[in-house]
C-alpha cells in the first residue's frame, strides 16, 4: 500500500512531513494491521457507531505520535472508542503494531491532515473529547501563523463536539500555552473548566509520557487546558 499521508492542498499546514525511515515492523503494521484499524480521508464522511458497532464515548486525538499514550488511554477506557490522527508513518505503524499485539479493539488511525479529517470526515456533534497533546509549537514568531490552534480550527472543533464535550490541550510551550488560553478564552461557545485565564491540572486520564517525566526532572513546565462545548 501507498504509506503517505493523505492531504488537501492549502497554503499553510501546521506540520511539516519529516523523511523517517521506517522499520520492518512499522511497514509490515501496514501491510497486517492497517485492515482493521486503519481509515482514509478518500473514504469521505464515518459513523462513528457504526464504525465500533456500538455507541458510547467517542475520543478523538489529533497528533498522536508514536501513539504510547493514546493507546494507554484505550486499554484503560475499554468502553470508549478512540480514533487517532497523525501525519508520520512510523508513528501510525508503531501504534497499529502495539495495539495488534495488545489486542485492542476499540481504536481506529488517520494517516492524514487533521483539519481535513475533521472537516470531512466526521458529522457535527460526533466527539466526546478531543485531545491536542504536545502539537508543534512553531516557537519562532515568523512560524507561529502554523500553529494548529486558531480560532478557525477552534470553530471547526465546536462544530463537531457534542453539548457538553471538552477540548482538552497540553503543551510544554509557555508562550504557546498562553496563546491557547487567549483564543481559547475568546472562543465562542466555549467554557474554561478551570475558570477564564486559568490552566487545568493533569487529569488522570491523560497518561504522563516520557518526554515529560524528563521535563518535570529538569524543571520544565507542561500546561493542560480543559475547554467544554457550551453551545
Amino acid at each position: 500500500m501507498d504509506i503517505r499521508p493523505e492531504y488537501r492542498k492549502k497554503s499553510i499546514r501546521s506540520y511539516v512531513v519529516r523523511a523517517g525511515r521506517m522499520t520492518d515492523g512499522q511497514r509490515n503494521a501496514f501491510e497486517n494491521s492497517w485492515a482493521k484499524y486503519g481509515l482514509k480521508l478518500a473514504d469521505g464522511p464515518i459513523d462513528t457507531d457504526n464504525l465500533f458497532g456500538r455507541t458510547g464515548t467517542k475520543v478523538l486525538e489529533i497528533g498522536f505520535g508514536m501513539g504510547d499514550s493514546l493507546l494507554k488511554m484505550a486499554a484503560a477506557e475499554p468502553d470508549a472508542d478512540f480514533i487517532g490522527i497523525e501525519v508520520h508513518p512510523p508513528g501510525v505503524g508503531t501504534l497499529m503494531n502495539s495495539a495488534a499485539e495488545q489486542g485492542i479493539d476499540n481504536l481506529r488511525v488517520y494517516l492524514a491532515d487533521a483539519n481535513d479529517v475533521l472537516e470531512e470526515c466526521f458529522a457535527a456533534e460526533s466527539i466526546d473529547r478531543l485531545q491536542l497533546y504536545f502539537p508543534d509549537p512553531w516557537h519562532k514568531k515568523k512560524h507561529n501563523k502554523r500553529r494548529i490552534v486558531q480560532p478557525s480550527f477552534v470553530q471547526l472543533v465546536r462544530e463537531k463536539l457534542r453539548p457538553g464535550a471538552v477540548l482538552h490541550m497540553a503543551t510544554d510551550w509557555q508562550h504557546y500555552a498562553e496563546q491557547m488560553l487567549e483564543t481559547l478564552d475568546a472562543a465562542e461557545g466555549f467554557e474554561n473548566r478551570a475558570g477564564a485565564g486559568n490552566y487545568s491540572p493533569r487529569p488522570d486520564y491523560r497518561p504522563l509520557t516520557k518526554f515529560e517525566l524528563r521535563g518535570e526532572r529538569l524543571g520544565h513546565g507542561v500546561w493542560d487546558l480543559i475547554y467544554e462545548k457550551t453551545n
